[in-house]
């Protein structure tokens, strides 16, 4: 790895705070970090680098294991400067801070600029980056990180796209999404192709339909003013569910780089069978969630929240069915829900397998009560379990559900790492891999657009469901005629049948 300066603007905010510096951290305690190496907040807080180290380093709370030592190690990395970002003159301080910074340390002209702000800001600083030739790579490398929203809609995404490629490459844009990051989401690629046991059944002739559950059990809390004007189905569906979608259903990449893998993911995308007109009400339930009574305690309705208009049609759940129009998917639904204020937290796909065609122990009573499934545990309880039938000692063919599991816990000798410090860490390395290419965020958004446009209709329909429950008892009815339902989960992935933990 190179040797480089990380700039991240809105350094004093919650995201730095929270997960950016604890994460630059851990790469540092375990020797990850290029040398040199150094890091310049940006942000309109007056901090001296001091003030900057004390506030993220040890003032902390995200530190609770390190010692004072390589705290204060670490901290000699840091440096700051306060800066007026929507003022295009004073990100000349932030070029001379960065040429006395790293000529001192005798690093090349590499930069990842990492914006920490909000969207408003993605057009604003490129633009004044670029004015004084920061977004130069005569010298050395410059490579841009962004977080989502990637755009509002297909048409803002495609503009912010065309935006920023007028002043970096797209090979040097990061768009992150730290659901990539979780090993669970990686692992799906590696389960499929790297195991001949899934990937010959992974395919119309023997998968009976798929679900992806995205639930938690917390309302909007502070960020109802935010929340309000985005959604569910823009902040959960288009972004870090869709990415699931495409590692579960995606071709094999011809290699396991960041543009086979890419790649793959925009052919996906393109293949989602639009959802338009009066296929929006059969096929997409969007709900929010009402006032109930959880523990003996009243918990409030969405409508109720700080922030929250109290007439706001936004939603808090979208459940939706879904086809993939290619030869590996032709015919098979896919099923997807997210949602605030469920009964737990919990983010699984289930694939579910088809029954065989002649069922030979006929007694419905004996037989196993489900299909086989492969339940993939994204979080919390990471791991996967496999769920078949197997005979019940004794007299006769009683079938019972037995599974088969792995749980990430059971590795002992592996650290998990945490989502940012992967993703982090391969930027630093220059692998975008598990970066949203600029292509496929618009494709995600033109599948996304037709629900939205049709939620735009106030006679479109909204249904209100009890905190605490799995959402309206409408989207029950996407399984119509499928011969299933799904599967609510518990956050124990094991045992769920003795015993249910919410």
């Amino acid at each position: 790895m190179e040797p480089h300066a990380f700039v991240i603007f809105g350094a004093s905010g919650d995201l730095t705070v929270r997960k950016l510096i604890p994460a630059i951290f851990h790469l540092f305690q375990g020797k990850l970090l290029p040398q040199p190496f150094v890091l310049l907040g940006v942000s309109r807080t007056e901090f001296t680098d001091d003030a900057f180290r004390e506030k993220v380093v040890f003032d902390s709370p995200y530190f609770p294991e390190a010692s004072e030592e390589d705290k204060k190690a670490f901290a000699q990395l840091l440096h700051y400067e306060p800066i007026d970002t929507a003022e295009a003159a004073d990100y000349a301080k932030v070029k001379n801070r960065l040429h006395e910074l790293t000529s001192g340390e005798q690093i090349p002209e590499n930069v990842i600029f990492y914006l920490s702000t909000p969207p408003s800001l993605y057009t604003t600083i490129p633009e004044y980056l670029a004015e004084h030739g920061l977004n130069q790579i005569d010298k050395g490398w410059k490579r841009l990180v962004i977080e989502k929203p990637f755009g509002y809609d297909e048409t803002s995404a495609r503009r912010l796209n065309q935006h920023l490629n007028q002043f970096f490459d797209e090979d040097s844009i990061y768009r992150i999404d730290h659901y990539l990051g979780k090993e669970t989401v990686q692992n799906l690629l590696v389960a499929r192709f790297a195991n001949g046991i899934f990937e010959p059944l992974w395919n119309r002739n023997y998968i009976h339909h798929v679900q992806i559950t995205s639930a938690e059990d917390i309302g909007v809390g502070s960020r109802g003013g935010y929340y309000d004007t985005s959604g569910a189905l823009r902040d959960m569906v288009q972004n870090h569910l869709l990415q699931v979608v495409a590692h579960l259903a995606m071709e094999p990449p011809l290699l396991a780089d960041a543009q086979s893998i890419r790649s793959e993911k925009l052919k996906l995308f393109q293949s989602l069978r639009p959802i338009t007109g009066q296929q929006v009400e059969e096929q997409v339930v969007r709900g929010q969630y009402i006032s109930a009574d959880l523990g003996g305690k009243n918990v409030n309705g969405y409508r109720e929240e700080k922030g929250v208009p109290g007439d706001s049609r936004t939603e808090t759940y979208v459940g939706m069915k879904f086809f993939i129009e290619n030869w590996r998917w032709a015919g098979v639904p896919f099923y997807l829900r997210t949602g605030k204020r469920l009964p737990t937290k919990v983010t699984e796909a289930v694939i579910t397998f088809k029954t065989p065609p002649h069922r030979l122990f006929r007694d419905e009573a004996d037989f196993h009560h489900t299909f086989n499934q492969l339940i993939i545990r994204i979080q919390p309880h990471e791991g996967l379990a496999l769920h078949f039938g197997m005979k019940v000692p004794g007299q006769g063919f009683r079938v019972k559900d037995v599974n088969m599991d792995f749980h990430y816990a059971d590795l002992t000798d592996a650290d998990v790492p945490e989502a940012y410090e992967r993703l982090l860490l391969d930027c630093m390395r220059g692998d975008a891999t598990l970066y949203a290419r600029g292509d496929s965020v618009e494709a995600a958004w033109a599948f996304i657009d037709p629900i939205l446009e049709a939620w735009g209709n106030d006679e479109s329909k909204l249904f209100g469901y009890p905190a605490g429950t799995w959402g309206p008892v409408e989207a029950d009815g996407l399984f119509q005629n499928h011969g299933s339902r799904w599967r609510n989960p518990c956050t124990n992935l094991t045992d769920s049948d003795q015993f249910c933990e919410l």
